[in-house]
């Protein structure tokens, strides 16, 4: 229990109160305290410069002997004026000349640098670029830290008119006693500042108290109400802010209680809503603004909650033009919305229903939102299949008729019409079983009862063996309707896919007849075969009329003719090439075309291709 009280009051308002005083009082002591460290810290580290500040007269003195030509006599003389030096601030002072030659140092211990070229490189910049250099220094190995001054020395020259730079004067003083006296002042600030959070925390946890006491009790009426309990009232202490938030929850209490009818019917409004939550579903008030719609509605719509919520009905479905709110709550008919767009086909049906008080006042609308798309395609395919089907049967069915009434009209009697009329029908009776025949095996596919023979085959050799077949048609004819050429680019690695190899020969048939169908006389048919990672493309290209952009997503529609005289007159059934694309799927693959108008066309077929080694197929028919 008192771990429970413990941890409450942490998360209480009380402690949070408190806690900001005492961090803001915190923050205000410690950025004074920021403020007046640096300035003393500054003000202390200008008086030590000034302290170690060599007097001008030494500098004079040494200047005096950095001239004199008497290089061992200048030196003592410079020894002496350094010992002289008295400044329990300076570590050392070294004399260097214009030539960056170390002349004298009060170091007793570093008399051997005497003589030596200097390796400082501030001392060398100092002495070409004739100015003062300072700096503070922090040194890692004995932890201190350093003032560093390095000051030109000037001697009249023997004219008098001007001075020279003869040397440098470098001095490095110890901040030991610097910053030991600004620690000490930080200790007892930072002492300080924590006393005086702590006498402000608790001064803040009082304050707060006295605060909180009629929000705790306003908080205990909140939960009475949530409760049903509303003969409660608070307890007001005072006129303030907090005295007139007392009153206003008590004067809630009494609206929150006159409010339950008004509740009740909302609830009522919910229970609807929901109980059509399987599709999409729109509420709306009297007026016909939305009030609740569902994710899936939204989704039908394309329009997002915040943006439906508010907003008319009419509006979100997009029928104002063509409907009213009252013929809507008067008819509460189906209706059926179309919201397809490029990306893809949408038809909902809506229904809608009123949502009624008791008294029979109508207080808003239900609509619920099916989708349908599925089903109108299918109706739609359905009519279209029928619709097509009777017109390509109509056409060799009337042709029929026309030669068999003349030849039965006398015409089989003539040996030079008779012949012709008999082969147009046998033509066309030809044409109509091989419809039918495509036209089955299309229907195999769709309801999954075609068999698939998959074998492991050389790709390579199979497509090479079907566009012999066509070479060999054009030898063998002494006077062909079209001249063509193929043209084969095929990867000289052998390609192993598996396949059924009877139904992947009907589709390179397929778009082999297109090709030199609609090719030009001597036109080149040209054939790829290639491997791309884990794919093996194929495609065959003409050089024909082209399909219009417009027509290039419906090629592999069923009987879709790009040309519909010519295809028709060609012997072509439209079904062709819905059933390469039936059979490419059937095998994992997938076939496209792509084709500029006027320039020709060219089908790939992309096929799913594991590498395979010679030792791996020979590997296989061991085990098999």
């Amino acid at each position: 229990m008192l771990r429970s009280k413990r941890k409450n009051f942490f998360k209480s308002i009380n402690f949070k109160i408190a806690l900001v005083f005492a961090l803001l009082l915190l923050i205000t002591l410690e950025i004074v305290g920021a403020i007046f460290v640096k300035q003393l810290e500054a003000k202390n580290i200008q008086d030590f410069k000034t302290s170690v500040q060599i007097p001008t007269y030494i500098d004079n003195s040494l200047a005096e002997q950095l001239t004199v030509s008497s290089t061992r006599k200048a030196n003592g003389q410079i020894k002496t004026i350094l010992s002289n030096y008295n400044n329990t601030n300076v570590d050392e002072i070294r004399v260097v000349d214009s030539k960056g030659t170390i002349r004298g140092t009060s170091d007793v211990n570093d008399q051997s640098v005497v003589g030596q070229k200097t390796t400082d490189r501030n001392i060398k910049n100092a002495i070409y670029n004739n100015r003062t250099y300072t700096k503070n220094t922090y040194d890692t190995q004995n932890n201190g830290r350093y003032y560093v001054s390095i000051v030109p020395l000037y001697a009249t020259s023997s004219t008098g008119n001007n001075s020279q730079l003869v040397g440098v004067l470098y001095v490095r003083a110890n901040m030991k006693s610097v910053y030991s006296t600004i620690n000490s002042i930080m200790g007892i600030f930072v002492l300080a500042s924590l006393v005086a959070m702590v006498l402000g925390l608790g001064i803040a946890i009082i304050i707060a108290r006295a605060i909180t006491r009629p929000i705790e009790e306003m908080r205990q009426q909140t939960q009475r109400i949530a409760r049903g309990d509303y003969a409660s009232q608070v307890r007001v202490y005072s006129d303030d802010e907090l005295g007139q938030l007392a009153g206003a929850i008590n004067n809630l209490s009494i609206r929150v209680e006159e409010s339950q009818e008004s509740t009740e019917a909302e609830r009522r409004r919910l229970d609807s809503v929901l109980s059509h939550m399987s599709d999409g579903v729109i509420a709306t008030d009297r007026r016909g603004n939305i009030t609740i719609i569902n994710e899936t509605a939204s989704e039908f719509v394309d329009v997002s909650d915040e943006k439906a919520i508010g907003n008319s009905i009419l509006d979100v479905l997009k029928i104002r033009d063509d409907y009213s709110l009252r013929d809507l709550i008067e008819n509460q008919d189906e209706l059926m919305l179309d919201f397809s767009s490029n990306e893809h086909d949408l038809i909902l049906n809506a229904y809608f229903s009123l949502i009624q008080r008791e008294s029979g006042f109508i207080s808003g609308l239900v609509c619920v939102l099916h989708d349908v798309t599925e089903q109108q395609k299918i109706d739609n395919d359905r009519k279209q299949f029928v619709s097509n089907v009777s017109h390509e049967l109509r056409t060799p069915l009337t042709s029929l008729r026309s030669y068999i009434e003349a030849l039965s009209d006398g015409a089989w009697k003539d040996p030079e019409v008779a012949p012709g009329f008999l082969k147009v029908t046998q033509e066309e009776t030809d044409r109509m079983i091989r419809m039918i025949n495509e036209l089955l095996s299309l229907s195999r596919m769709d309801s999954g009862t075609t068999r698939v023979d998959m074998e492991l085959v050389n790709i390579n050799e199979l497509f090479n063996y079907v566009l012999n077949r066509f070479d060999m048609i054009l030898k063998k004819d002494d006077n062909p309707a079209k001249y063509y050429t193929i043209k084969r680019e095929f990867t000289k690695r052998d390609l192993w896919v598996e396949i059924d190899t009877d139904k992947f020969t009907q589709v390179l048939d397929n778009i082999m007849n297109n090709a030199i169908k609609y090719s030009p006389d001597g036109g080149v048919v040209t054939c790829r075969l290639l491997e791309t990672h884990n794919q093996v493309i194929i495609s065959i290209s003409d050089q024909g009329l082209g399909i219009p952009r417009a027509d290039l997503g419906h090629v592999f529609d069923r009987f879709f003719r790009v040309d519909k005289a010519r295809s028709r007159a060609q012997g072509g059934t439209g079904l062709g090439l819905a059933i390469s694309k039936e059979v490419v799927q059937m095998l994992g693959g997938r076939i496209w075309v792509d084709s500029v108008e006027g320039k020709g066309s060219t089908f790939y077929i992309s096929l799913p291709y594991e590498p395979y080694e010679e030792e791996d197929l020979w590997d296989d028919d061991s085990q098999v």
